[in-house]
């Protein structure tokens, strides 16, 4: 069991690489091992290309004469229930069950109502041995995304925001403060570049008027989402530039123009951020990153709609302002960033 969890390790570290490029498919790394040695490995690279085993069985079929010997004589591992359907791509099961891998080794099953088991039970039918469950926590938790939004059909939902050192989030007059250094400023366009969308609300684009793009970082700039009931911002907006698709959630109309898409919510008085979320998860989003104002990210805490909360702490000192939004959750991390103190916190 232990090199097992070592080579699934290896799937793990693997799957990760394809963080921002996979969505709304989840990361999944594969290893294939022959006497106890890695002969071929491979991840999901991008949406709607090969999947891990794919890749991983192509580079030994590049690497070796015979490979078709040595394959019915290996072990695949993958991070994730190999795929028993068509989809972007034919089945993962069936091109194992071609090569003749005796044996494989799954981390967790995949919650997907079309695969949900039924790759394993393809596998098995085949005669293939196949065991299940190794490193399944750290399997699921590092596709909690995938998992959040197939289970509970709405994305995973990441809270962002910087907060003076004595609790406040900005100015009392509304005036733009920059209150974290510049690795903190770059490490938040990473985590743009990893999410499938960014949410802030009216007075965000009033005040600050954001790109939300992941200008600091090499990546893919997230879909955009904005909260203006009234439609009252201005259509010169960064976030109105038409570089990325844009939803602006109002109570106004439901339309498109160009990249940006307008569209109506059944209720701003009630549920709104279950309603946002909703149609976050029709459009296919995986996750979202919120990172203001206080009001929208309170609006989304205190109706208990968040999964990780990232909080920066930095060292100015304003006396009076806009509060900090009140949190509570299990701190599952802090460090610095610089001389920016940094708490990512997980919903109970």
């Amino acid at each position: 069991m232990v090199q097992h969890e070592i080579f699934m390790q290896r799937c793990l570290e693997l799957a990760r690489l394809g963080a921002g490029q996979v969505s709304p498919n989840p990361m999944v790394g594969a290893v294939v091992v022959h006497e106890g040695k890695i002969i071929g490995e491979g991840y999901h690279q991008k949406y709607g290309q090969a999947h891990a085993e794919v890749n991983a069985i192509a580079q030994v079929t590049a690497a070796f004469d015979n490979a078709a010997e040595l394959l019915k004589q290996s072990t695949i591992y993958v991070s994730l229930e190999p795929c028993a359907h068509y989809g972007k791509t034919p089945p993962c099961a069936d091109l194992i069950i071609e090569h003749q891998i005796p044996l494989v080794v799954v981390g967790t099953r995949d919650p997907f109502a079309q695969v949900d088991g039924k790759g394993i039970e393809k596998l098995k039918t085949a005669g293939i041995e196949v065991i299940t469950g190794v490193l399944e926590k750290e399997c699921q938790w590092l596709n909690r995304r995938f998992f959040t939004k197939v289970q509970k059909h709405r994305p995973y939902i990441i809270l962002k925001w910087a907060q003076t050192n004595d609790g406040f989030f900005a100015p009392a007059d509304g005036s733009q403060l920059w209150i974290t250094g510049t690795q903190a400023r770059k490490l938040v366009h990473k985590w743009r570049s990893e999410e499938d969308a960014i949410l802030v609300g009216k007075n965000t684009v009033a005040i600050d008027n954001p790109q939300l793009n992941v200008r600091y970082w090499e990546g893919r700039s997230p879909k955009r989402a904005v909260i203006d009931r009234r439609l009252e911002l201005s259509k010169e907006a960064n976030v109105f530039d038409q570089s990325v698709e844009t939803l602006i959630f109002n109570e106004i109309e439901f339309n498109a123009d160009g990249k940006n898409k307008y569209i109506a919510l059944e209720d701003f008085d009630r549920y709104v951020p279950q309603y946002i979320l909703y149609q976050l998860y029709l459009q296919d989003i995986q996750s979202v990153i919120i990172e203001g104002g206080a009001h929208t990210l309170q609006v989304f805490i205190d109706a208990g709609l968040w999964d990780e909360a990232r909080i920066f702490t930095g060292k100015t000192v304003l006396s009076k302002g806009i509060k900090s939004p009140q949190i509570t959750g299990i701190l599952a991390a802090e460090s610095f960033i610089e001389d920016d103190r940094l708490q990512t916190l997980y919903n109970q």
